[in-house]
């Protein structure tokens, strides 16, 4: 990683954040900050007879096919039609790029006036900062009394993550799926070494063993019994299915969480699994090169080529009509991948993470005085099919239903697919299309891949959210995490190549040296204060 370009980019956001703050507290001081008031203009402009004007940020992906405009198209005109025209309110859309989100609302957000009634970003930081800094309306008593249907839609666990301090200042998009990771394996070597599908940890070792010996892929000496690279989804299963069992102050406590996810780097077990993939390396099993491979490409080369016996992925990645195996098909028409379950821990589990159950923050800026119709909006496409409508059109026209799952009509005419070319910018309640159920929501994903990949897809989604763990989650933000989390992803990595590529002898140096320098650059400050918060919890 170039640390260089990080510290300067890691400066300027901090500079930019400290800005933003001063003028958000000054513009939430100016707007008076009466969410009262708020509430009964917004209520009596729309009991009146004068129409309200509700503004809703959405991104700007430059993609708008011809005819249409991101702020004119078929699904707004679809909301003004179904809800505003019915309601009295003119609903206009204020595009954002999406490109540069977090700054052009950093700079809405300090105006007060121009900011939209409902903005939105993933960054779990912003959403935090808005909410210290008084810029964001509490949604508790709006959400009791105009969004009924969007609080049963979203449900307390994931109403919990747009919570500070015991207070609702955002409403969390809900996630359709919640898995992460699957694994996948060379069936056609195990049917060429008559071996079964490995079912624990140790049974994958012997596994892997085999495959560098008797090269049943014919690669010429090339052979990769397991493929790994330098990012999440391949290291992540192995590590944390060596985590042993920990009480509830052990995981919020010892868990460190750097950017987005959590990692295992205090817990108990952490220490062996290093130690495994230690191992791995030194006996040949496992990609030699994967400390350069950060973005997996070489990884897919590899897998693709048809030199990988094993390796662990985002769960349905191998399976995109122009992915991994269709690649590798062409490459080796007979190569059959197979997803298994197989790394196992003390328990006889098959732990792996899952995502947080959220996509965006969805927010209602304090100066707003259109929340009563922001939250009637949100409860309104959580409401009598209209969000399954704007995710997947008409009827017969964009889908046909096959038990109670939209497939895409993939002969339909262009002006037809691109009535909802942007259903993702514009169905702002949910993160993928949600059909009433985790297993349905699966089937979504599952009918949009090649048809001779569906069965090994359904597999892959089901692995990937059994046994899962759920993300630890803090009534407020870890201070320290934000200040250390990117330096310390990076030290995370150093952690994993230093132990794996030591030779054996020198493996317990190496590691008490590698997490002594993490504790010092950063670790100990998160562990001291998720310690403090987990007192205060409790």
């Amino acid at each position: 990683m170039k640390q260089s370009r990080k510290g300067r980019k890691t400066a300027s956001t901090l500079l930019t954040a400290t800005l933003v703050g001063t003028m958000l507290l000054s513009a939430c001081s100016n707007s008076g900050g009466n969410e009262k008031a708020n509430e009964s203009n917004g209520g009596d402009k729309a009991s009146s007879g004068k129409a309200s004007t509700l503004k809703v940020e959405v991104f700007d992906r430059g993609n708008s096919p011809a005819g249409s405009t991101i702020t004119n198209n078929y699904l707004t005109k679809l909301v003004q039609d179904k809800f505003g025209t019915p309601n009295n309110i003119n609903v206009q859309f204020v595009p954002i790029p999406r490109s540069e989100e977090v700054q052009k609302l950093n700079v809405l957000m300090a105006s007060g006036s121009d900011v939209p009634d409902i903005v939105f970003t993933y960054d779990s930081g912003t959403f935090y900062r808005y909410a210290q800094q008084g810029g964001l309306t509490d949604l508790g008593e709006l959400l009791d009394q105009y969004g009924p249907n969007l609080k049963k839609f979203l449900g307390d666990e994931t109403l919990a993550y747009g919570q500070y301090q015991g207070k609702q200042f955002a409403l969390p998009a809900k996630r359709s799926h919640l898995g992460k990771y699957s694994s996948f394996i060379r069936q056609d070597w195990l049917d060429k070494l008559n071996l079964p599908v490995p079912t624990t940890t140790d049974e994958l070792y012997n596994t892997l063993k085999a495959f560098k010996e008797k090269d049943p892929g014919q690669t010429g000496g090339k052979v990769i019994p397991l493929g790994m690279a330098l990012a999440p989804a391949q290291f992540e299963p192995l590590i944390w299915s060596f985590i042993q069992p920990v009480m509830e102050e052990q995981r919020y406590t010892l868990t460190q969480q750097l950017g987005s996810n959590d990692y295992p780097v205090l817990l108990p077990g952490f220490k062996d699994a290093l130690q495994f993939m230690n191992k791995l390396y030194n006996e040949g099993l496992m990609s030699a090169d994967f400390s350069l491979d950060e973005d997996k490409k070489k990884l897919g080369e590899d897998a693709a080529k048809g030199l990988i016996g094993f390796y662990s992925e985002d769960d349905m990645n191998p399976f995109y009509a122009d992915g991994t195996y269709a690649t590798l098909q062409k490459n080796i028409p007979d190569a059959k991948l197979s997803a298994i379950d197989v790394y196992t821990n003390s328990e006889g589990k098959h732990p792996k993470p899952e995502y947080a159950p959220i996509g965006m923050y969805l927010m209602i800026p304090k100066s707003s005085k259109h929340a009563v119709e922001a939250v009637k909006y949100l409860d309104w496409m959580a409401s009598e099919g209209n969000l399954f409508d704007m995710q997947n059109g008409v009827e017969g026209e964009n889908y046909t239903l096959q038990n109670g799952v939209p497939i895409v009509k993939t002969d339909a005419s262009d002006d037809v697919k691109n009535r909802i070319y942007n259903w993702g910018d514009m169905a702002i309640i949910s993160n993928g299309k949600q059909l009433g159920d985790a297993d349905k929501n699966v089937e979504a994903y599952v009918y949009g891949m090649p048809e001779a990949y569906q069965d090994e897809t359904r597999k892959a989604l089901t692995i990937s959210r059994s046994d899962t763990i759920k993300p630890v989650l803090f009534d407020h933000p870890i201070e320290a995490q934000a200040k250390y989390g990117t330096a310390l992803r990076d030290k995370l990595n150093e952690i994993i190549v230093k132990t794996t590529m030591a030779k054996p002898d020198q493996f317990e140096s190496t590691y008490e040296s590698v997490m002594k320098d993490y504790m010092a650059n950063g670790g100990q400050a998160i562990l001291d204060e998720r310690t403090k918060a987990y007192e205060a919890m409790k």
